[in-house]
């Protein structure tokens, strides 16, 4: 597992616990973080291979990890889990994702300075072999995945069609509004 998907030590035995639990569901994990506070939060994300997660099925992964992880009970303190989709300006932690991404605009960070700098922002072309491809201003600059810390798309007008363009093909657009409780403002009236 890279440090993309689990970067710290924890992350790292948290996603040993619920990757193959998403994994017996027909699901990836795109990444795990507990992250601080006075509760600490655990956020899993996840997606389908093919890509397309929806609320129900963060539903039903949130009802089997927790009892995953009652059992195995790895923390310590109180936390609340928070399961959750990639989103559309997601984080990039596999190395099909900048395959599957190209030719969209994303940031890319190292763990090293490469020629100088360590924050790369371009367009995606692509993977050869272990390394991914970003065009960026100079040229494209060919990264090895395993030097990357952090990757993400870059919220654009582009993606953002292409993704509202993926989920009409999927049906997941045609919202039949008749399925939906009226809601009732403040001065009484009602709204579908």
């Amino acid at each position: 597992m890279n440090n993309l998907i689990a970067k710290a030590a924890l992350d790292r035995r948290m996603a040993d616990i619920v990757g193959p639990v998403l994994t017996d569901m027909g699901f990836e994990l795109v990444r795990v973080r507990l992250m601080g506070g006075q509760v600490k939060t655990l956020q899993i994300m996840a997606d389908r291979p093919e890509g397309g997660i929806t609320v129900d099925d963060c539903g039903e992964i949130s009802t089997a990890v927790s009892a995953v992880l009652d059992v195995q009970d790895p923390l310590a303190d109180p936390y609340m889990l928070e399961v959750s989709s990639p989103g559309i300006d997601r984080p990039l932690t596999r190395l099909k994702d900048f395959e599957m991404f190209e030719g969209y605009e994303a940031r890319v960070e190292t763990d090293e300075m490469i020629d100088g700098r360590r924050r790369f922002k371009g367009v995606l072309a692509g993977v050869e072999g272990d390394e991914i491809l970003i065009n960026i201003e100079e040229g494209t600059v060919g990264l090895k995945f395993d030097w990357l810390s952090d990757a993400k798309l870059v919220l654009t007008d582009e993606l953002i069609t292409e993704m509202l363009r993926q989920k009409k093909a999927a049906g997941v657009a045609d919202l039949d509004e008749t399925q939906f409780d009226t809601i009732e403002t403040e001065n009484g009236s009602e709204e579908d």
